[in-house]
């Protein structure tokens, strides 16, 4: 008599965990709510043009006047007392927290169908902000690595000597991959992502943001100007991917003074 309650058993879990996967993947691509979406619209155009017009000066005075200074007070590149920076390096690459992020949804919406609909819920609830925080960071990775290739800035010392204006478009090399910086993109699209969700939490994020920015000049893999670009790529995608979540309710609302709020 078991074996038919097992099965019966394992027959409802996947017919209920095909529920939870149809349902989450479904409420992405729904359409946006267009009232509120509409006010909300100036808002978020307003904070994109500010954060450009900011980035893009700050990238600009970097570039002539402090990126290739900056070079030269960092230690040479191998240096043994750096080890640190090197692990610390890793917390901001992107393929390590895109998995981890990727992890975090997947096992969330396994073990939903386990729990009652009270605490199923909360659980779906939270996965939506996994996947916020998982899409913030993937489409500022791939905004990054489009803009890699088209921009082409060699990376320090690339040629021979440090200079700020080595560039050859669309070269598609690693050593012409310096603008954006990656772990930049990577680490500021997710303190912003996990500060909208859980404003406690913004100040050590960007913290850990900042960090991870740093590392990458001290290790000469990038150019000062190049951790500012990442850092408007990867605060551009988040703040996009959050307007798209929330004109369909998802972890976020729209006010109607045209703010978005966590929900």
């Amino acid at each position: 008599m078991s074996a038919p309650d097992s099965s019966s058993r394992s027959s409802g879990y996947f017919a209920q965990l095909a529920l939870v996967g149809k349902f989450s993947l479904g409420r992405l691509v729904r359409r946006p709510q267009a009232a509120p979406d509409a006010a909300s619209r100036p808002n978020v155009l307003r904070q994109f043009l500010l954060l450009g017009a900011i980035g893009l000066g700050t990238i600009l005075v970097l570039m002539v006047a402090f990126d290739v200074y900056e070079i030269g007070l960092m230690p040479a590149r191998g240096t043994p007392s750096l080890w640190p920076w090197r692990i610390v390096t890793e917390f901001g690459q992107d393929e390590y927290v895109l998995a981890l992020l990727a992890a975090g949804v997947v096992v969330t919406i396994l073990i939903a169908p386990l729990w009652p609909e009270a605490t199923r819920s909360r659980l779906l609830n939270f996965a939506t902000h996994v996947q916020y925080l998982f899409f913030a960071v993937l489409t500022s990775v791939l905004a990054a690595q489009a803009l890699k290739y088209i921009i082409g800035r060699g990376r320090p010392f690339v040629g021979g000597k440090a200079n700020a204006f080595n560039f050859d478009p669309f070269n598609g090399t690693p050593a012409y991959f310096s603008m954006p910086s990656a772990h930049a993109v990577t680490a500021f699209a997710l303190a912003f992502a996990v500060g909208a969700v859980w404003p406690r939490l913004r100040i050590p994020m960007f913290v850990y943001a900042v960090i991870i920015a740093l590392s990458r000049l001290v290790l000469l893999a990038h150019h000062p100007s190049d951790v500012v670009g990442g850092a408007v790529v990867g605060l551009a995608g988040a703040m996009l991917v959050r307007y798209w979540f929330a004109a369909r309710r998802l972890g976020f609302r729209l006010s109607k003074d045209g703010r978005i709020v966590p929900r």
